[in-house]
């Protein structure tokens, strides 16, 4: 069974998805932070998204994975915390919008899954990654709501930005998620939408596990 949970940028995918899995018992997928990984990468080694030659190499030299804890490892180094950084999340469209790093990633994903049980989230798990998934979701957020949310995440990490730069911030990047040739983030037709700007994170996964229950 393949749980597919897609929407723009703090919209709660994440926390949702990992709720779910952990409910149902099966595995999450956090497929945003395969992408933040690749971004962190390239920076790390000075790689221009715009250098196609350079951004391939590098593609076929790294090595992703999840640990036990769902950590993300990249070249054996645990690199969740970083990634989550202000500086990675506005690079890191940049880098989801290079058909090379998708192609690539959308492989691991799909390896990653194999033929166990699954929740991935991301942006196009609905309508690239699984199109055939058996349950699809599609989260939306009111933009100050999420705004709000990032705000709250960057100061976990010792950062800080004013709410009129997040709600730019996101704006932008949905535009980019959006506007994008390859894999743009768009909702699956048969995707169900959920609007968390009024739902905690527990309403949020009882929605989705009802669903389920009772279209099994």
């Amino acid at each position: 069974m393949i749980i597919a949970i897609d929407g723009p940028s703090a919209s709660g995918k994440s926390t949702t998805a990992k709720g779910v899995a952990e409910k149902l018992g099966i595995t999450h997928v956090d497929t945003g932070a395969m992408y933040r990984a690749v971004t962190l990468g390239l920076k790390l080694s000075e790689i221009s998204p715009d250098d196609d030659a350079s951004v391939c190499q590098y593609l076929s030299e790294i090595e992703l994975y999840f640990d036990g804890n769902n950590k993300i490892h990249l070249n054996g180094v645990d690199v969740s915390y970083e990634i989550r950084s202000g500086d990675i999340s506005s690079r890191v469209s940049a880098v989801s919008a290079i058909p090379e790093v998708r192609e690539k990633m959308v492989i691991t994903q799909r390896r990653i899954a194999g033929e166990q049980n699954c929740v991935l989230e991301g942006r196009d798990i609905g309508t690239v990654v699984f199109p055939n998934a058996e349950f699809k979701f599609f989260l939306i957020a009111d933009i100050d709501v999420r705004a709000k949310r990032r705000l709250i995440e960057l100061e976990k990490m010792g950062e800080t930005k004013s709410i009129s730069e997040l709600i730019e911030d996101i704006r932008r990047r949905d535009q980019l998620d959006s506007s994008r040739d390859h894999s743009p983030l768009i909702q699956a037709e048969d995707a169900i939408p959920i609007d968390t700007s009024q739902l905690t994170i527990n309403e949020q996964i009882k929605k989705i596990i009802n669903h389920i229950n009772h279209n099994k």
